[in-house]
């Protein structure tokens, strides 16, 4: 059985990948019990694979400490609700990667 560092660091590896770790977000805020903290962890995970690939700008670490602020401060509590209005209303909020230009 792989220990947690190997786990994590496997993680870390797929969510590299934009799909990846499109999909891993967006399955965090399909939640139908949410956990703030679960979210807080995701951002950051995803924010470490986007490091190690190069593909983390100056701007993107701040407003990635924005948010954990926010997030930490309100338990998330704006986001989900956001999530829950668009369900109400017949919608889906989706997270995609961006279409690279080749």
């Amino acid at each position: 059985m792989p220990t947690s560092d190997s786990y994590r660091e496997f993680l870390i590896e797929c969510l590299k990948d934009p799909e990846h770790a499109a999909g891993y977000i967006e399955a965090i805020l399909e939640e139908k019990d949410p956990e703030p903290e679960l979210l807080r962890n995701a951002v950051r995970k995803v924010i470490e694979a986007c490091a190690k690939s190069d593909r983390l700008s100056d701007s993107a670490k701040q407003l990635h400490e924005k948010l954990d602020k926010i997030l930490t401060e309100s338990n998330a509590a704006e986001i989900y609700t956001f999530i829950e209005l668009m369900d109400k209303l017949g919608f889906r909020v989706a997270i995609l990667p961006k279409e690279t230009e080749t």
